[in-house]
């Protein structure tokens, strides 16, 4: 099932500084759980607590978890009234720059001299406040939990309008069946008298010498198609089975996805019987819309928990 969630927890980075981390939680339709994470380097940490979470609450889907963070607005003025806030410059680090840069003038006169964004730029020059790995982690699981709450409640809805879409489904295929069955016994009498016809010419040919192991071999071919063909009120009882079990999995708690994916192949084997056991022509439309209705139910039944 489809979901979407997030959250925004703030990050003390020191020094009056700080951070708005938002985290993000998507999730797809997937027959199995596959977890995604694309995190910064300070949330990484919290990657474990996530996983858990997630499995604690999905057995399918796919779940991305995406986080972010930028230094609050209000660090504006908290730098203006604290510059030291705004980060560290390292001495040792600035004075080893300018050395290597004479040193590159040396040997390249005409070369350019560092930019001040150029120097602010370089590695370890200035040392921002980043705040401490476990505020980062405890805010990232924090928000990430808010998130995933969200994700399932937008899941739980979806599920909710899916199962309507189910039952209206099974419903229509209660109809069919409704209307098949009390004429199965009418398609066999037909059949019946079709068969009488061909055991009829059959004997006639007799006459037109046919030996009578022939014969007898052809009668025999005939009644057992005939039994095979007419056994079509299993197929029936196993389909409203089916059918109730479906109703049963949907009105109860708990995931279900598995075991409807279960019984959309059930029901597909009894429509695929009852079409090759088909007497009629009716009885043979019939056992398609079962089939088309199955095929709807079981492109529907992947988004289920």
């Amino acid at each position: 099932m489809t979901g979407y969630g997030s959250a925004s927890r703030q990050v003390s980075l020191g020094a009056g500084v700080v951070a708005d981390l938002q985290v993000e939680c998507r999730a797809v339709n997937s027959r199995f759980l596959d977890l995604g994470f694309r995190l910064p380097d300070e949330c990484r940490g919290a990657e474990p607590a996530l996983r858990e979470l997630v499995t604690q609450s999905l057995s399918r889907g796919k779940v991305e978890f995406r986080a972010a963070w930028r230094i609050n607005n209000a660090a504006a003025g908290a730098a203006k009234a604290n510059p030291h806030s705004l980060g560290a410059i390292n001495k040792d680090r600035l004075d080893a720059l300018y050395t290597l840069q004479e040193r590159a003038q040396d040997a390249f006169p005409k070369a350019q001299e560092l930019s001040i964004a150029e120097i602010l730029r370089w590695p370890s020059v200035v040392s921002e406040p980043r705040g401490e790995e476990e505020g980062w982690i405890a805010a990232t699981v924090e928000a990430g939990k808010a998130a995933l709450a969200v994700l399932m409640e937008s899941r739980q809805a979806e599920g909710k309008a899916l199962v309507d879409v189910l039952t209206s489904i099974t419903g229509k295929m209660r109809d069919i069946v409704k209307t098949i069955e009390p004429k199965v016994p009418q398609y066999v009498a037909q059949y019946q008298e079709k068969l009488t016809e061909r055991l009829s010419e059959a004997l006639a040919a007799q006459e037109q010498a046919k030996a009578g192991a022939e014969l007898m071999e052809r009668i025999r071919q005939e009644v057992v198609l005939y039994a095979v063909r007419i056994d079509i009120a299993e197929e029936f009882a196993r389909l409203k089975t089916h059918l109730q079990a479906v109703d049963s999995a949907l009105a109860g708690k708990g995931p279900v996805g598995k075991r409807l994916d279960f019984l959309m192949q059930e029901l597909n084997r009894e429509a695929n019987t009852l079409s090759s056991k088909s007497v009629s022509e009716e009885c043979t439309q019939a056992a398609l819309e079962l089939k088309l209705f199955i095929e709807q139910m079981r492109e529907q039944v992947q988004n289920l928990e």
